[in-house]
């Protein structure tokens, strides 16, 4: 079979290179291209020598279009405006969209859900498979644990990150939600400042830290009366969350069109 040809948007960003290098790395897939937005100082430059290879030629552009056109699958960790106007255009050129980004909003992500009527979109608010074994056992102990366990979830990320939550504490408090055979945006407690009077029963409560290079620390606690469990996954580098991207890639050829996530990709599902 054929190498799966797979394009980078935001290439030479952190995660750019970092999904550069996986990509050369892994078997069956290699690099077709790259994007970066207009006025970027890194257009015109070699996508592999950017991400510590010897220079191929490849060089990065300013043109997402003709990447859609040319890849057989998009790899994007960018950000919400721009992974939508990518979605479009991988229902325009029939491309995989594999999509790490978060912070999106209902409307966005409604536009993204509709390009999957032409695309495969392959969509997760983390890409590593411990995250997504996390999400499952959530699931699974909010199942079994009442309201009388309240549920809360911590989260800490470098200073860059620009949302909060992360995109990782929803999937999990969603996912607990899920458990427990609630609506989740009903019952997300996203902020606690001042008086805020005692804690609501039934409530998941979302505490975010910010601070340093980490890269992504995420804790689910069922507390009750004299007792507390605690579920827990820490990122050591990001290459987890580019394994996990190019592995959906890979998985998702030859699918056909609709909106795939990392469960359906790892056999994590229902």
């Amino acid at each position: 079979m054929s190498e799966l040809k797979i394009g980078i948007v935001g290439a030479a960003g952190r995660m750019g290179r970092m999904l550069v290098r996986q990509v050369t790395e892994t078997k069956g897939c290699s690099i077709c291209g790259g994007t970066e937005p207009e006025g970027s100082d890194n257009i015109g430059k070699d996508i592999h020598a950017l991400a510590g290879f010897e220079a191929s030629g490849i060089l990065i552009t300013r043109d997402p279009d003709a990447l859609f056109e040319a890849a057989d699958a998009v790899i994007d960790f960018t950000a919400p405006a721009a992974s939508v106007a990518h979605a479009k255009l991988a229902a325009k050129h029939g491309a995989i969209h594999v999509i790490g980004t978060t912070g999106l909003t209902p409307e966005q992500q409604a536009e993204i859900t509709a390009a999957g009527d032409q695309a495969v979109i392959v969509q997760g608010a983390n890409m590593s498979l411990g995250v997504n074994l996390l999400a499952q056992l959530t699931r699974k102990v909010a199942t079994i644990l009442d309201d009388e366990f309240d549920i809360e979830i911590i989260e800490m990320h470098h200073h860059h990150k620009v949302d909060a939550p992360s995109g990782t504490a929803l999937l999990l408090g969603k996912e607990a939600a899920a458990g427990r055979g609630v609506d989740h945006d009903s019952v997300a407690d996203r902020g606690r400042d001042g008086i805020t009077g005692a804690r609501r029963k039934g409530d998941i409560g979302y505490a975010v830290l910010r601070g340093g290079n980490v890269v992504g620390e995420h804790t689910v606690i069922f507390a009750a009366e004299d007792e507390r469990i605690e579920l827990s996954h820490k990122a050591g580098d990001r290459r987890i969350f580019a394994r996990g991207a190019v592995r959906a890639a890979l998985w998702a050829k030859g699918r056909p069109a609709g909106n795939y996530d990392m469960m359906d990709v790892l056999g994590l599902g229902d």
